[in-house]
């Protein structure tokens, strides 16, 4: 068996790439891509630029400081309900218990009923079992 040789397709496609980034510079915006990669037409070795700073955010922190208080209830103050959770409540377990009503009584329709069944109608049609209305 001969010797594999190296595939020259990652030169061909870096030199592709490098050719494309050089004909298209608008759709290899920093804006984009905050770090880039910059190639040397000169050198093999690459450089990494890095675009402005992150923007700076300026709307206040979400993070609630732990307060140690369970639910942040304070010792001694009674729980105020928020206006959703009453409805969420009645929703939930009112869907709940009638999925459970209805699940209590749906039709047998299982593969054991059809072919007991069946095998009583053939069996009286056949003159073996006796019609129990009869």
């Amino acid at each position: 068996m001969p010797p594999l040789r190296p595939s020259s397709t990652p030169r061909s496609f870096s030199l592709r790439l490098h050719h494309h980034l050089h004909q298209h510079p608008s759709t290899h915006s920093s804006r984009l891509f905050p770090s880039t990669l910059r190639f040397s037409s000169t050198t093999t070795t690459t450089t990494t630029t890095t675009s402005s700073p992150a923007p700076i955010d300026h709307h206040e922190s979400h993070y609630d400081p732990p307060t140690g208080n369970l639910f942040n209830v304070p010792p001694g103050q009674k729980y105020e309900k928020e206006g959703w959770e009453n409805i969420w409540y009645w929703g939930f377990y009112g869907s709940l218990g009638l999925a459970a009503v209805a699940y209590a009584f749906k039709p047998d329709s299982s593969i054991q009923t059809w072919a007991l069944e069946e095998a009583r109608r053939r069996l009286e049609r056949e003159g073996i079992l006796e019609d129990p209305q009869g």
